[in-house]
């Protein structure tokens, strides 16, 4: 485009193809926020325990109806068999032809059922033999609270080699942060120890500042003043909103394929897809 810089041309690019989240209760904000967001647009349905499996399914079913690419999460400690892991890919291949998926770990300090995490459910084969062909799994630039490093990298390795040994394609996705220096450091490292997969960065989208700074502390994320002054709120104005802008411009600017390979964005909604949807269309088109 005549006039457009380097860096807003690397922003456009890193925008391509972004992925949403949002929760089985989200279906009316969805309908509401598609003429927002592009066709093909991945969503990803979080796997919360307060909802369930109908709801769930429905939110799939939904995503699909809209135009979208549904990627239901499957929370490994929250299912209570295996018979209820199954039912679950059932309905997700019957009713929304699902063939991706998101696998965590979850929430609950004892499992359920007979996944203790995230790795135990890839093992168990299932996801394949039920339609799924790409499974989405964890990153964390910043460490996890209650995992040490060592044991992340070596948990993260297991799980791409597992996905592969199936013939499944993993992608990585990240928790999200307010400062993109982790962010490179960690992709940096990633593709050092030989993972090659394709990594969506997670991002906020825009939000109230309390509700952002809550989100922070609940998932670990650094939001020391400094942090968020660079990021583009401060701490002195909780009823002020903020948006991934400066974010995403540096890491637009900073990225370098040889290094970090191969990144997208995938955003947290944090129940406001049609403001996220909004804002990326703006943004892209600035």
């Amino acid at each position: 485009m005549a006039g457009q810089t380097p860096h807003h041309g690397a922003e456009r690019a890193l925008l391509e193809g972004f992925s949403l989240e949002m929760t089985g209760k989200d279906v009316p904000g969805l309908e509401e926020a598609a003429g927002s967001i592009p066709p093909g647009t991945r969503v990803n349905i979080t796997f919360l325990g307060n909802e369930d499996l109908p709801m769930r399914v429905a939110a799939a079913a939904a995503v699909k109806r809209l135009g979208f690419v549904p990627v239901p999460h499957i929370s490994a400690r929250r299912l209570g068999s295996q018979v209820e892991l199954e039912e679950f890919l059932g309905a997700l291949e019957t009713e929304a032809a699902v063939a991706d998926a998101f696998v965590v770990g979850g929430d609950p300090a004892a499992p359920l059922g007979p996944y203790e995490d995230s790795l135990a459910l890839i093992g168990s084969g299932l996801l394949g033999r039920y339609g799924i062909r790409n499974v989405g799994i964890s990153g964390y630039p910043e460490g996890h609270p209650d995992i040490d490093d060592a044991r992340l990298w070596a948990v993260l390795l297991d799980k791409c080699a597992a996905l592969q040994e199936q013939n499944l394609q993993p992608t990585i996705i990240t928790q999200f942060g307010f400062d993109v220096d982790p962010v490179l450091d960690w992709l940096a490292e990633l593709r050092r120890r030989g993972v090659h997969a394709p990594v969506r960065i997670g991002v906020p989208g825009p939000a109230g500042v309390k509700r952002l700074l809550a989100f922070a502390r609940r998932f670990g994320v650094a939001s020391s003043a400094g942090i968020v002054h660079k990021y583009g709120f401060s701490l002195t104005n909780l009823l002020g909103t903020a948006g991934p802008d400066r974010f995403i411009g540096e890491l637009a600017a900073r990225l370098d394929q040889a290094d970090h390979g191969r990144v997208q964005l995938h955003f947290y909604t944090f129940g406001g897809l049609k403001a996220t949807a909004e804002w990326a269309r703006r943004f892209a088109a600035a």
